[in-house]
């Protein structure tokens, strides 16, 4: 089922690593797929989420991958991702308690509240973003503080279009084979952290592009004399990075003191964007952020 070479079975991860070092990207596909289907079979739901969910990103990221691949994988991989989803896992529960949450505060405090969220990957994504392909992930930094600057002054028309830039790129990057192509950074006394470990919870990448589009639209209806839409929120917990943690460990990642520590920073800022705060606290804690180590 894991696919064999010359009479040889290969491991789950031997098979990995050798599709990608040889760009077989329905090959990789399907690894992911049977790895998917046998933690599924086990109970191991976390990580048949982690892995359904590479496939599918992996062969819809284009027709040719999706072709090979085939309708069959195609069609009960989505089917599989669907049950998962309607079960008990923190990718499902915390989306849904940060939405309920997000529909009794004001705009502002959605925004404020995901902004904050996306300050402590920026010093993840200056690491990502050094790798080949990920150079838009080292950009975060620098689009947190022009967003956050641009709630109390406006900016200039270069400023807009490179915050622009920088949210289309986010969007093509997880079709990219950049994004599941192996590459990874080291992590200080861990597990070294793959680009791929950014595809839980929706991806990251696409949340935060969806975060930067909404963002700009705002600046867009503000600059016309028109009221913006309402927000919604679209970091949804995805700073927890389960991915990484399902992917590394045998433990449930509520349990994992990293996955505890963020989920008491998500709901904290949630309190302090409610509670009034000022923009110079908001700045002070957006600063502490930024030179976060999420994962220490």
């Amino acid at each position: 089922m894991f696919g064999f070479s010359k009479g040889k079975a290969k491991n789950p991860e031997e098979l990995v690593k050798s599709c990608q070092e040889k760009r077989d990207w329905a090959g990789l596909a399907r690894a992911y797929y049977d790895m998917g289907v046998a933690a599924m079979d086990e109970k191991d739901l976390y990580r048949a989420v982690l892995w359904l969910h590479r496939a599918d990103t992996i062969f819809s990221a284009s027709d040719k991958v999706y072709k090979k691949v085939g309708e069959k994988i195609v069609d009960d991989c989505s089917d599989r991702i669907g049950t998962l989803e309607d079960g008990t896992l923190v990718y499902n529960d915390i989306s849904e308690e940060i939405a309920d949450k997000a529909e009794e505060m004001e705009d502002i405090q959605i925004r404020l509240w995901d902004l904050l969220a996306i300050a402590r990957l920026v010093k993840l994504g200056a690491g990502l973003g050094k790798l080949p392909g990920c150079q838009v992930l080292g950009q975060l930094g620098y689009a947190v503080n022009l967003m956050f600057r641009s709630f109390r002054q406006p900016i200039t028309q270069e400023e807009y279009s490179r915050l622009m830039d920088i949210c289309n790129a986010l969007y093509e990057f997880g079709d990219s084979e950049a994004f599941y192509a192996g590459g990874e950074i080291e992590i200080p006394g861990n597990a070294p952290f793959q680009v791929f470990d950014l595809n839980g919870m929706f991806g990251v990448h696409l949340q935060i592009n969806g975060y930067m589009d909404s963002h700009l639209r705002l600046l867009a209806a503000l600059s016309n004399g028109r009221e913006p839409d309402r927000t919604e929120s679209f970091m949804n917990g995805c700073s927890l990075l389960p991915d990484y943690y399902v992917r590394t460990t045998s433990r449930n990642p509520q349990d994992i003191p990293q996955v505890q520590a963020e989920l008491s920073r998500i709901w904290d800022d949630c309190r302090f964007v409610c509670s009034g705060a000022d923009w110079e606290a908001i700045g002070q804690r957006l600063e502490g952020y930024l030179e976060l180590d999420i994962l220490g």
